[in-house]
């Protein structure tokens, strides 16, 4: 069986490794997107998936532009049996989606949340379940006819990273299932009346206000590490907690203070506050915060 693979981030490094270590399955190209500067001396730095292809003597690809005629003349040179894509970051062409059979991993329920940002929406509407969805591409975006859904819980407290690397865990069996039984897989037309979108994550998402705790709670779990959640001021709330959904309160009033937290309030709810970070400042626990700031029970929190 041969494959092409086309990934970019450690969820694609992760499925690429497994496809790798499995017999009968030989990846001869991978598409990874160009090496990018990182860090504050902008050092050019390669995929993880590239790193991980050439390991293993992979020829990698990185175009700037997949829809490139050049590129797509060069793709169509490499004979495969299909083509895996798991979180590439470009549009695949008809030409290419009619090259071979293109297996899409995304990470929800489809067709819930189709686009950029999947498990961090799972996490913002509170959802109790979510899953990893195989699917044969089309022109849309993760539009395509399902293969097969696999799905897990979600906790009430979990957090986007911990969610991330279980969903990455389903994706890599899911994949090696799916290619090994594709033959006898019924492909189901999705429901596009049941269809949501959701866009990549910027760093303008991580405001709060003290309106909702449970919404406050639910961008805490999605948006940590990154964006974060902070306020007006520039003050990140880095360890938080949900006090509770439903009582009415001032917002940003100071309910309560204990020996190591806060509790904050909302005018629905309130939240437990542990650390903070005042912007341009470190990290540091909301005691010393507060004593600095010479807040008391009652003060409003900013």
């Amino acid at each position: 069986m041969r494959i092409i693979f086309m990934g970019t981030p450690f969820y694609a490094k992760a499925i690429l490794d497994k496809i790798i270590d499995t017999p009968n399955m030989e990846v001869v190209a991978v598409y990874t997107q160009p090496d990018k500067p990182v860090g504050r001396k902008k050092v050019m730095t390669p995929p993880v998936v590239k790193t991980l292809a050439q390991r293993h003597n992979i020829e990698v690809y990185q175009p700037q532009r997949l829809r490139d005629k050049e590129v797509v003349d060069e793709l169509l040179g490499i004979e495969c049996d299909f083509i895996v894509v798991a979180a590439y970051g470009q549009i695949l062409p008809l030409e290419v989606l009619q090259h071979a059979a293109c297996i899409n991993l995304h990470a929800s329920i489809l067709p819930e949340y189709r686009g950029a940002s999947p498990i961090q929406q799972t996490l913002l509407h509170g959802d109790d379940k979510t899953g990893v969805t195989a699917m044969l591409m089309d022109e849309g975006l993760d539009t395509g006819d399902i293969l097969q859904i696999e799905t897990i819980s979600v906790e009430d407290d979990e957090m986007v990273e911990a969610l991330f690397d279980r969903l990455t865990e389903v994706a890599t069996k899911l994949t090696i299932d799916v290619l090994k039984n594709f033959d006898s897989l019924k492909a189901i037309k999705q429901d596009d009346s049941q269809a949501s979108h959701c866009k990549k994550i910027t760093k303008e998402d991580g405001k709060i206000e003290f309106l909702d705790a449970q919404v406050i709670y639910n961008k805490y779990r999605a948006f940590t590490p990154w964006p974060g959640i902070y306020l007006d001021s520039g003050l990140k709330l880095k360890n938080i907690s949900l006090e509770d959904a439903t009582s009415t309160n001032k917002e940003g009033s100071i309910l309560s203070i204990a020996k190591d937290s806060i509790v904050v309030g909302c005018k629905k709810g309130s939240i437990r506050v542990f650390m903070v970070q005042p912007a341009s400042k470190k990290e540091m626990d909301i005691l010393s915060y507060i004593n600095g700031q010479r807040l008391l029970c009652a003060d409003t929190l900013s």
